[in-house]
């Protein structure tokens, strides 16, 4: 394989390695709609990936601290658990860019399309937690999202399976949850939000959801016995419900996997 400085993949890698949140940004949206992709570039990824900023601190779950969204302090603190996630999903999309070669050139457009309304998304929420006087950092946070992308590293259809058709999924069923949440608070404003993220996410795990069921066919692999069989290799969280099956099934999961994913619930 040949190298290529300038190659979406290579430009993508550089992104992904920048800490500060306002310079991702900035990095993401330079990225350039028309250069070569290098999908056959040999690309050597600097230490460090991926570049984040000093805060948040990052912490176990469980030390993530719940509060009431009928306090400004708990609407600020779900904002910005919210604009956390946002911000691996834009190191993700990245990620799944450089990382992944030899393939074809809409599967990294694809992914280019996701990092940019992820951006867009974090920057809707930074701003937002702004007017309650807080910004990105304020609060710890866990990094659950990327400790899955770091265990498919070397898996392209475990990261598709695990990523957007799991952990990503999850924000189809929470997001109206949390939307009611913050209308019920007064916080019109931070639903509307919620709604753009909703529709935006939906084809987000579209995206994935269709390269996933590509190279399954490619592999001769079934998706709904192969999803099983990845997330009890690489130890996926069950997900709970309520599920948000009509999001669910425009962001095209069959019914099938609707059935698998009601039955296996914990709680159902």
């Amino acid at each position: 394989m040949r190298e290529q400085a300038d190659s979406l993949r290579a430009q993508a890698m550089a992104a992904l390695a920048v800490p500060s949140w306002q310079d991702k940004l900035a990095a993401v949206a330079a990225l350039d709609d028309h250069a070569t992709v290098g999908a056959d570039c040999a690309l050597a990824p600097p230490d460090g990936l991926p570049g984040r900023p000093a805060r948040p601190e990052l912490v176990p779950p469980a030390r993530v601290r719940q509060r009431s969204v009928q306090t400004e302090a708990g609407r600020a603190a779900l904002l910005h658990a919210l604009a956390h996630i946002e911000f691996n999903a834009i190191n993700l999309a990245l990620d799944a860019i450089w990382r992944f070669s030899g393939l074809p050139d809409l599967f990294y457009r694809d992914w280019l399309k996701v990092a940019r309304e992820e951006a867009y998304h974090f920057d809707l929420l930074n701003r937002h937690l702004g007017r309650l006087g807080h910004g990105y950092g304020d609060f710890p946070a866990h990094n659950g999202l990327w400790e899955m992308a770091e265990k498919t590293r070397d898996d392209l259809l475990a990261r598709l399976a695990l990523v957007p058709r799991t952990l990503e999924a999850r924000g189809l069923d929470a997001s109206p949850l949390i939307r009611d949440k913050l209308a019920q608070a007064g916080d019109a404003e931070g639903a509307a939000i919620l709604d753009i993220i909703l529709r935006d996410e939906i084809g987000h795990v579209a995206i994935g959801n269709r390269w996933y069921r590509h190279f399954c066919a490619l592999q001769g692999r079934d998706p709904l016995s192969t999803y099983a069989e990845l997330a009890r290799h690489y130890g996926a969280p069950r997900l709970r419900g309520p599920f948000n099956l009509q999001a669910r099934r425009e962001a095209g999961f069959d019914e099938a996997e609707l059935d698998a994913l009601q039955r296996q619930a914990p709680d159902a």
